[in-house]
């Protein structure tokens, strides 16, 4: 049961999106700048949407770990195996060492910032992350730390239905985050 009145119409963040007008526009314009534009970063879509899912998944955020592990599924070829893979355990997970060391920073600055240390870095560098691949996805946890806690800090409904969380996934992951959300009853 969700903390204020929300809409039952839309899950997590999307009914908070209704509740609040004034912040939707800002925070999905940060999601498809951090997650979807492909001018904004050399991570691909999918790469960056593995990363909002792993960080959500510490967080134990249920709706955002499901919808960016949907939309990441579909952003790399409908691969879920790939994404429980990361969720579980990236290092076992068939991804490249690149990613792999991004997401070690990722867990780290998802407890803390300070916890990110210069060995850290340099092991993504030399795993051939950018400076501008590690400072994505420094922001990216960063941001999914924010909207793990607002979706979750409101109690707002995480859907056991995993067609929901795969139609969500299959419109952000083709439009991005600035067209308006498919009601989930059509």
């Amino acid at each position: 049961m969700p903390h204020i009145t929300l809409s039952d119409e839309f899950p997590g963040i999307r009914s908070l999106f209704n509740f609040s007008p004034a912040t939707t526009e800002p925070m999905n314009q940060l999601a498809n700048i951090l997650l979807y534009d492909p001018e904004s970063s050399t991570l691909t879509p999918g790469e960056r949407e593995l990363i909002a899912t792993y960080v959500s998944t510490l967080n134990e955020c249920k709706y955002c770990a499901t919808t960016h592990g949907a939309i990441a599924r579909f952003q790399l070829g409908d691969d879920p195996e790939l994404v429980k893979q990361v969720q579980e355990d990236p290092e076992a997970a068939n991804i490249s060492n690149k990613l792999k060391a991004l997401l070690r920073i990722a867990a780290k600055a998802q407890q803390s910032g300070k916890n990110v240390t210069t060995a850290d870095v340099d092991f993504a560098k030399q795993q051939g992350a950018s400076e501008k691949e590690i400072h994505d996805t420094v922001l990216i946890t960063a941001a999914f730390c924010m909207f793990n806690r607002y979706v979750d800090g409101l109690a707002t409904i995480a859907p056991d239905d995993p067609g929901i969380y795969e139609k969500i996934g299959r419109q952000r992951s083709a439009e991005g985050y600035l067209t308006p959300p498919v009601p989930l009853n059509e």
